[in-house]
């Protein structure tokens, strides 16, 4: 599937798979370390009543970084002039990770577009929290960081991370996905050598690490109260063996958004139900979907 690129009003180039199907139109948002790429059994595996439009985002894959990410909303507003471009107005919405904050802000920002919202394997309502470092190298919780500066020179996670990027070390992403993500099934080894080559395309760690920790559209302190203007149908999914979403992120995500959210445990499934059971994380999706809507 080869990948296509749209101009943005922002001097952002943001580059898309495209998959014809029929009428129904789907937007898919991946999250860090990834990009569309990480989509592809998803985006084959769903059934052909959709059009499916996968981006990357600013910073990753085939899209450019002309500008540094200073929020999520700068995210979701990406997809909002990629929308324009395309001169789309309905479509349903599913956010891997990161990508779940990105279509929340989107949705609350920019009503009428979504229909239906799938999160999965979601960061919260209340962001994804990035703490300083102890002296013995554990995290110290009483210290939420607070800039961009700050996360740039954490010496637990961004350094060692950022240094796998620098130094190409395809071993050590492996390493660190098999420990996280592909805890229980892997890819097939061409599919996972390509998803690597997509990981090392990243050019923004520190900044999604910073617009994660900063995210909060709950009601809770520092929040922005936009969660209540999340008024379509929500499909919550969760491996329930995740490592990198935590239940208690999940169940804010439930608390924010109330009566009109449904959370759905994906059983014996990680951080990505796309390697590790793609039957069932199908079945969830369309079967939400396909579902009419009560009024």
């Amino acid at each position: 599937m080869s990948l296509q690129t749209v101009q943005l009003t922002n001097g952002e180039t943001i580059a898309y798979r495209l998959r014809h199907g029929g009428q129904k139109v789907l937007f898919l948002v991946h999250g860090n370390m990834t990009s569309s790429k990480h989509w592809d059994v998803l985006i084959d595996k769903l059934d052909s009543v959709y059009t499916i439009y996968a981006i990357d985002l600013r910073g990753f894959g085939e899209s450019t970084y002309q500008n540094r990410v200073q929020s999520i909303k700068d995210f979701s507003d990406d997809l909002k002039g990629f929308i324009d471009a395309l001169n789309l107005n309905r479509f349903d919405l599913i956010g891997w990770s990161t990508g779940g904050a990105i279509c929340m802000q989107f949705v609350a920002d920019y009503p009428g577009y979504c229909e239906k919202l799938v999160l999965l394997a979601s960061a919260s309502t209340r962001g994804y929290p990035f703490f300083g470092t102890n002296a013995d190298g554990s995290q110290n919780f009483a210290h939420r960081l607070q800039t961009i500066e700050e996360v740039e020179t954490d010496t637990s996670k961004t350094i060692p991370m950022q240094a796998l990027y620098d130094t190409e070390n395809r071993e050590g992403l492996k390493a660190v996905w098999n420990a996280a993500i592909y805890t229980h099934c892997k890819p097939c080894e061409e599919h996972y050598d390509a998803y690597v080559d997509d990981m090392l395309t990243q050019r923004n760690l520190a900044d999604v690490y910073h617009a994660l920790n900063t995210f909060n559209i709950s009601s809770q302190p520092n929040g922005t109260n936009q969660a209540k203007d999340i008024t379509m149908p929500v499909l919550i999914l969760r491996g329930d063996r995740d490592y990198v979403v935590t239940e208690e992120m999940t169940q804010e995500i439930v608390a924010d958004l109330g009566d009109n959210a449904v959370y759905i445990p994906l059983v014996n499934c990680g951080h990505s139900p796309l390697i590790d059971d793609l039957e069932q994380l199908t079945n969830q999706i369309e079967s939400f979907l396909k579902a009419e809507v009560k009024l």
